[in-house]
């Protein structure tokens, strides 16, 4: 009889995503169950896994709301003990989340294992809280700022988990900027505002001296603005939201501004895009800093500061990017050899000999 395993994930994308990939790495030699909430429903197609959807304690710093927020956090516990003994559930992963705290201490209060699963170089806060109470906890990184010490041993390196479609993408062309840019901007899974007001200036200004075709994501509410933004100004461009599958697009690009999420740079490193990043600087203990500045001291990209963001620089750096290719080719090189040994067989046996470690 398969063991079971309750994989526990966040509202965004950035936590759910990792989790189907966990999903689909475990789905042959397990019986997986995938516990969401309502807003992590929004980033996967709920029909391609077997999954629960729960209830979340939501967090405030209102102080008249703490004793009603300790009391949802209590009842979320109680809930989180009833579905994991229905369930029948062997192994819990949580790959962070203010969601995943609850369900980890039910395990733990009924002695099932828990590993964790922190993509970030900053060691995540609900992930720093239960990291006491894991048996592992799988990183791409030991250099992780924030992490203690005296667990320093329950780290499981693995390699960046893709999506295992993306793998498939991998085998086509890799296209470099010749004739035309096709130029990739992503706002991750809350949608960049700051993204559709800042970065316009630049693209008509590159508009104006090269072909150039755009995919912009972003989040719903904005779409019909940037429709029109880019049909008054006669820019080929495709327009979509974070629910569609990304690499379709990363895939046509030959060059990508970004926030940094760890998942879309891995994903934009794999397919050997190089990117601009411009980290989201209110993200929780400056961790998107932190991811961009590990591809960049391995010379994989370039980094522009949401704090100190210049339109003009931005608009010197593309067309330096397009101009002399040196520093793009280079990118590019860099990229291949970091992802070279990447292989979904390779990833998945060793997730599966973690947990089935004594």
């Amino acid at each position: 009889m398969k063991r079971k395993v309750l994989i526990s994930s966040g509202g965004s994308g950035g936590h759910i995503i990792p989790a189907s990939v966990f999903y689909d790495h475990l789905k042959e030699d397990f019986d997986v169950l995938f516990l969401f909430d309502k807003r992590g429903s929004n980033f996967i197609n709920k029909d391609n896994f077997n999954y629960k959807i729960i209830e979340s304690p939501r967090l405030s710093v209102n102080p008249f709301k703490i004793p009603v927020i300790f009391i949802n956090f209590f009842i979320s516990i109680i809930k989180s003990i009833f579905l994991i003994k229905n369930n029948n559930i062997d192994i819990l992963i949580g790959t962070g989340g203010y969601m995943s705290i609850p369900v980890s201490i039910a395990a733990k209060l009924l002695g099932i294992k828990i590993y964790l699963f922190e993509p970030n170089l900053v060691l995540g806060r609900a992930n720093k809280f239960l990291i006491r109470y894991c048996s592992r906890i799988f990183c791409y990184s030991k250099e992780i700022f924030n992490f203690p010490k005296k667990y320093e041993k329950k780290i499981y390196l693995i390699d960046h988990i893709l999506r295992k479609n993306i793998y498939k993408s991998n085998n086509i062309e890799k296209k470099e900027i010749k004739d035309k840019i096709n130029l990739l901007i992503i706002g991750g899974s809350q949608g960049a505002k700051f993204f559709n007001d800042n970065l316009k200036k630049s693209v008509i200004e590159i508009a104006k001296k090269y072909k150039i075709k755009v995919y912009h994501q972003a989040s719903s509410i904005d779409l019909m603005d940037l429709r029109t933004f880019y049909k008054n100004n006669q820019i080929e461009n495709e327009i979509f939201d974070f629910k569609e599958n990304i690499f379709e697009y990363i895939k046509e690009a030959n060059i990508a501004i970004t926030r940094s999420g760890a998942s879309t740079l891995s994903e934009l490193a794999f397919l050997n895009v190089p990117f601009i990043a411009i980290p989201y600087k209110f993200a929780k203990d400056n961790h998107q800093l932190e991811n961009a500045l590990y591809y960049e001291k391995k010379d994989c990209c370039w980094i522009l500061k949401e704090e100190t963001f210049d339109q003009n620089i931005l608009t010197t750096l593309l067309l330096n990017i397009i101009e002399d290719k040196e520093s793009y080719l280079s990118k590019k090189k860099n990229l291949e050899n970091f992802f070279t040994k990447n292989k979904w067989k390779n990833i998945n046996e060793k997730i599966i000999n973690c947990l089935n470690e004594n």
